[in-house]
């Protein structure tokens, strides 16, 4: 079954000029251009060593627009600067851009055309914006609930997510920005993941993580970036086995290899198992680059061989030609108009007890929760973008009903210590140090009770250079280590007027504590505040809101969970003091709406006593729209779950071993093989709190007329879905495969073999097949190092999720 390298190149090829001949025809009015491997030959035999090696790694751009990467280019050759910019929900400048939802709501809808204009959106923005490679899409799996970057991806399933990041790099690329995949491979957590050492089975890691990367290089993806982990021992950017032997030997791959941002170790290993650029700066392929050529021990036939392959990948793309493609100008409202249709299609309806959804639209509405009044846009860290607005869900719900109240719940952001409580007396409205001018605080604060105090300090300015503040001897708010320090979160980490926020929880005891806080006025002045929140605060806060709830006639309760990357979620559960605020706000009034905006699953032991929860993740810049639109059935919630959600902490596949999550002694175990998500619950006969592919719409369907036969070493299904209901709906049937009898190889109880998604009007019947592709059908061989069909009788499930499978056939496959 193995296809040829050069086969898989030439078809690669093939699909990288469809793209560029759309980006050039269709977007940029120029004509199109063939690639050209002269030209390159004959820049990299012009070019001096200096200048090669400059082309291979990050430099300071000297027209930066805040962009996450810059290689300067050749001027005297012709050879433009490279600008490198995140990208997972829209283009991350310090510019204003769409700030599309996250990419685990748009693989919510189950469509990869939508993915195709996701990427589209992405591709010409990025274009506009001055870039030329975008740092995504993500293709790693959710292995762990707990992994940071959840929302940055798209599932646990290997075929969804291949279709999804090939129809996402289709768009960007189509648009003539260069696309990324990462992260190259096997980081599936942000715990210790610039050291961990991934183990995995061959088996393991060619079903499951690899299948959306060898995706993306099919699709022509231009650049693939190395990951911060260890795969088997050595690191991801100096892994030949990855970097070589299956991403360029097995595959075909010829465009160019990046690290992550600081993801390098060593100049002479990495450049020999295949890495050919640095990120962000040079420390291993800048000078001691040059050294190692001249000492002899990288030749330097090595460095052309990088060079060759990021300059090729510039040509494909237009970027060396003297007419090289115009930039376009950004649409904001053509992107807008897609960050809506994605935000409504990817919506998730988990639960819709005693027709509590559709909102109607006389009722009186009490909106509670931070994240009602605050626009939840994205996660933190790459992901961030400076959108074009947000309107918050309560100015939306509003422009729907005319009765709304709204009540805060949870006090993200705090009120200013009691002036009682501190000597000498602190402003309470802040401190404002001018430029040049340092300031500081000598003092006490007193407390009577013993109490959890939560301290939030506001300031303006840089992060690294913000207020310090010591009490009892100890710093509050110590700076995070790296980049870390900027990868805090989205909606919690800035106050509504725009501060940047830190928090530290601690238990105080009754008495007098020395306080001190100094602060530097910089070159252009600092405003800062000190803030806090206590159990008495929290506790007023939620009465209050129970109070507006049980006065309306339907409540609808946005809850939170920020995350952000460079730090993994320490417990299913909704932080703070969500839990307490939903049992009491759903006992004054069981017509409650959970709206979640979070980033991946959630433990609800608070469900059965509400009347629905909508599953909205990360939604961009228009989540507040598409949420109302949703609650107020002006569109059926089109999406469904890519990820399976425990029912708490103690029921998911790396619970309770700490060699699969998140390691010991610096090793992490896959040891739960190639039983991913789903298939884990399958294999274990666990019940998941919601299974994968789950989602529930305002209508009803039903699943008739099941069949299948092999095509080819394929298989094609076909059934027909009816909705049943008064009203148009969105219904995602899926297909499941079992396992062949004759491979004696491990094999899961049933996998995702296709699916469809399907707009029904009421009494609408319609007829859909699904292809089943041999791959899905076979498995990794690790003692013939490639797939094996497997063959014989298999079982074929069709229905709503992986838990409602309401059809049942079965299909012999041929040889």
């Amino acid at each position: 079954m193995r296809d040829t390298v050069s086969r898989r190149a030439a078809l690669r090829l093939m699909g990288g000029a469809v793209g560029v001949v759309a980006a050039v025809t269709g977007g940029f009015g120029s004509p199109a251009r063939a690639l050209d491997r002269g030209r390159v030959d004959g820049l990299v035999r012009q070019l001096t060593l200096d200048e090669k090696i400059s082309l291979l790694h990050g430099a300071n751009d000297p027209a930066s627009l805040g962009q996450a990467g810059y290689v300067p280019g050749v001027k005297r050759l012709g050879i433009p600067p490279l600008r490198l910019a995140d990208g997972p929900a829209g283009v991350r400048v310090t510019r204003h851009a769409t700030a599309l939802p996250a990419p685990v709501l748009l693989a919510s809808a189950f469509d990869p055309e939508l993915a195709r204009r996701y990427g589209q959106v992405i591709g010409q923005e990025g274009r506009a914006l001055g870039q030329d490679v975008l740092l995504s899409p993500m293709v790693n799996l959710i292995r762990t609930p707990y992994a940071g970057r959840n929302f940055e991806t798209f599932s646990e399933d290997p075929l969804l997510s291949s279709d999804l990041v090939a129809a996402e790099i289709t768009g960007i690329q189509g648009a003539g920005l260069i696309a990324t995949v990462k992260h190259y491979a096997l980081n599936n957590q942000e715990k210790d993941r610039g050291s961990v050492d991934v183990r995995v089975d061959e088996q393991t890691l060619h079903e499951c993580e690899l299948r959306g990367f060898e995706a993306a290089v099919e699709a022509g993806t231009g650049a693939v970036m190395g990951a911060y982990n260890k795969v088997d021992g050595t690191f991801a950017c100096e892994n030949k086995a990855l970097l070589t032997g299956i991403l360029r030997e097995r595959w075909g791959f010829d465009g160019f290899v990046m690290t992550d941002w600081d993801a390098a170790h060593s100049t002479v290993a990495a450049l020999t198992a295949g890495l050919d650029m640095e990120m962000p700066e040079g420390k291993y392929f800048g000078a001691a680059l040059k050294a190692a050529v001249a000492d002899g021990s990288v030749p330097e036939r090595d460095v052309d061989r990088a060079v060759r392959r990021v300059l090729t990948v510039m040509d494909r793309f237009g970027l060396l030609a003297a007419d090289a493609p115009p930039r376009p100008r950004r649409d904001p409202q053509a992107g807008a108009a897609v960050a809506l249709e994605v935000a409504k299609a990817g919506a998730t309806l988990l639960r819709n007890a005693h027709d509590t959804l559709p909102l109607r639209p006389g009722a009186s509405v009490a909106v509670i929760g931070p994240t009602g009044s605050l626009p939840s846009v994205s996660g933190g860290g790459s992901a961030h973008v400076v959108p074009d607005h947000a309107t918050s869900p309560l100015d939306t719900i509003t422009s729907r009903a005319g009765n709304v109240t709204y009540a805060l719940g949870e006090d993200l952001f705090g009120t200013p210590v009691p002036a009682a409580a501190l000597r000498p007396a602190l402003a309470a409205d802040g401190h404002r140090v001018a430029a040049g001018q340092d300031w500081s605080y000598d003092g006490t604060l007193t407390v009577t009770d013993a109490d959890e105090w939560t301290f939030v300090l506001h300031f303006s300015g840089d992060p690294v250079a913000r207020p310090t503040v010591h009490l009892d001897g100890a710093e509050l708010f110590p700076l995070a280590p790296g980049y870390e320090e900027y990868f805090v979160g989205g909606v919690v980490s800035a106050a509504p007027d725009g501060m940047t926020v830190r928090r530290a929880t601690l238990h105080l005891t009754p008495g007098s504590h020395p306080l001190r806080i100094s602060a530097r006025g910089g070159d252009s002045g600092r405003h800062f505040r000190l803030h806090r929140i206590t159990r008495a605060t929290r506790a007023r806060d939620v009465t209050e809101a129970a109070e507006a709830a049980r006065a309306a006639d339907t409540v609808v309760l946005f809850a939170y969970e920020d995350a952000t990357e460079g730090r993994d979620r320490a417990r299913l559960a909704l932080p703070g003091n969500q839990e307490r605020l939903i049992a009491a706000v759903t006992e004054a009034n069981p017509r409650t709406t959970v709206v979640l905006n979070t980033s991946s699953a959630t433990s609800m032991p608070w469900l059965e006593r509400t009347g629905a929860v909508l599953q909205m993740y990360y939604p961009g810049q228009e989540g507040a729209e598409a949420t109302a639109a949703v609650l107020y059935g002006e569109c059926d919630p089109g999406g469904r779950l890519t990820q399976s959600f425990p029912v708490d902490d103690d029921h998911h596949p790396v619970a309770g071993d700490r060699r699969r999550y998140p390691g010991r002694d610096g090793v992490e175990e896959y040891s739960e093989g190639i039983h991913l998500g789903y298939r884990w619950y399958d294999a274990e006969g666990v019940r998941p709190l919601f299974p994968f592919g789950h989602g529930l719409s305002y209508t009803a369907f039903t699943y008739e007329e099941l069949s299948a036969r092999a095509v080819g070493q394929g298989i094609e299904v076909s059934l027909v879905v009816r909705n049943t209901g008064a009203r148009a709906g969105i219904a995602v049937p899926q297909v499941y495969i079992g396992p062949s009898e004759g491979l004696r190889l491990e094999q899961a109880v049933r996998v995702l073999g296709g699916y469809r998604r399907l707009a029904l009007g009421p009494g609408e019947r319609r007829r859909v097949s699904v292809r089943v592709d041999a791959r899905t059908l076979s498995s990794w061989d690790p003692h013939t190092h490639d797939r094996v069909l497997g063959t014989g009788p298999r079982t074929v499930w069709a229905g709503a999720s992986a838990g409602d499978l309401r059809l049942r056939t079965s299909v012999e496959v041929g040889g």
